[in-house]
């Protein structure tokens, strides 16, 4: 299987492997500053905030993990024949499908409110590249770290990140995903309408399950972690300065280009609009707690800086709730607000490099 555009084509960090994850040093001295042998408990509230998300995110995988597994079962006592579990447990396919989509919707703004934390850390960055960002095996250097074997044994080498991979299979985009020949009325009403997806029951239920675990990895691992002013500042200046990939992303979605006329296949569930809100409510939180440090050394930048980021975050908010309003954007203007948003983004990741730069702390690489 191919992917021509990534869920979030982000031109991350390359980053270690998740067992080596959490190697101390990796970001800032997690010590105690007066010298003793006490870790320091590091951003806090940092650390909540993304505690608090890995947390709902594992809430809602458990509820996506038993809708395809529950999906799954049906197909599996229809022999697989997919016109006769349309014929003979529509209803059930219905309900089975609908818990996953609500899930699913719950679970796209619990992860990216913490993806520019998660993503941003390159001890972390790895459970991004597989829960969300990572290609497939065709783009080796983007690609995720993990197979998907099948309940019936075949194995999906490096199919892509598992948001991509639920979503398209949920909602129709994705022809690899999905039961061919069969008409997909899964809501019973006796037509197709687009975002009626009727998954193929084995890789749904392998990526379900394989949400799960990862999700719950995550959680445990950011239960562990200490956040340090490093990593916050790494997040940041790695994370901002991404607004034009999201905008061409959604400016290819069906938002903008048109329902069937898509040349992205996912980000249909939630626009990419409310992606980057998200994104950025998380790296706004999270300058808000390093900004006391920056206000130290200079407090006109650190006002300035606070001001630009929350700016950018109101714009973001701005164009999702017109567009949720039914305002309808042109590829021109997406084009136009990518740029337009990517300089202001720019501009901000440079002054918290600089910032950062005359703290002395270290904005790491992967």
């Amino acid at each position: 299987m191919t992917r021509k555009f990534p869920r979030h084509a982000l031109s991350l960090l390359a980053v270690p492997a998740i067992a080596a994850a959490f190697i101390a040093g990796c970001g800032g001295d997690d010590s105690n500053p007066d010298g003793g042998d006490q870790p320091d408990a590091g951003l806090t509230a940092v650390k909540s905030y993304l505690t608090e998300h890995s947390a709902d995110l594992t809430t809602q995988t458990a509820e996506m993990k038993t809708a395809g597994n529950a999906y799954y079962d049906l197909a599996k006592a229809n022999d697989f024949d997919y016109a006769k579990l349309l014929k003979n447990d529509c209803k059930a396919v219905d309900a089975a499908l609908t818990d996953a989509k609500n899930a699913f919707v719950k679970a796209n703004p619990a992860y990216e409110e913490m993806e520019g934390i998660v993503a941003g850390i390159p001890r972390t960055a790895q459970y991004d590249t597989d829960l969300d960002a990572g290609s497939d095996a065709s783009d080796p250097e983007s690609a995720v770290s993990f197979n998907l074997t099948l309940p019936n044994g075949k194995v999906m080498k490096q199919p892509g990140n598992l948001f991509f991979l639920i979503e398209t299979s949920l909602y129709g985009t994705n022809d690899d995903l999905t039961v061919k020949g069969v008409k997909p009325d899964v809501n019973c009403d006796g037509k197709v309408e687009f975002g009626e997806g009727l998954p193929d029951a084995d890789i749904f239920k392998a990526s379900v399950d394989e949400m799960d675990k990862q999700a719950n990895d995550l959680d445990t691992d950011a239960q562990e972690i200490v956040i340090t002013p490093s990593d916050a500042f790494t997040a940041i200046t790695v994370m901002t300065p991404t607004m034009s990939e999201y905008f061409e992303q959604w400016k290819l979605s069906s938002f903008v280009a048109g329902e069937g006329k898509q040349d992205e296949e996912g980000f249909v569930a939630t626009s990419r609009l409310s992606d980057i809100a998200d994104i950025l409510t998380g790296l706004d939180f999270t300058y808000d707690e390093v900004e006391p440090l920056i206000a130290k050394e200079n407090p006109d930048q650190a006002e300035q800086t606070a001001s630009e980021l929350s700016n950018l975050l109101s714009t973001a908010e701005d164009l999702r709730d017109r567009e949720a309003a039914g305002e309808k954007f042109t590829a021109r203007q997406a084009d136009q607000l990518g740029a337009e948003m990517q300089a202001r983004a720019e501009r901000i990741a440079g002054q918290v490099t600089q910032a950062a730069k005359d703290l002395d702390i270290e904005i790491q690489e992967g």
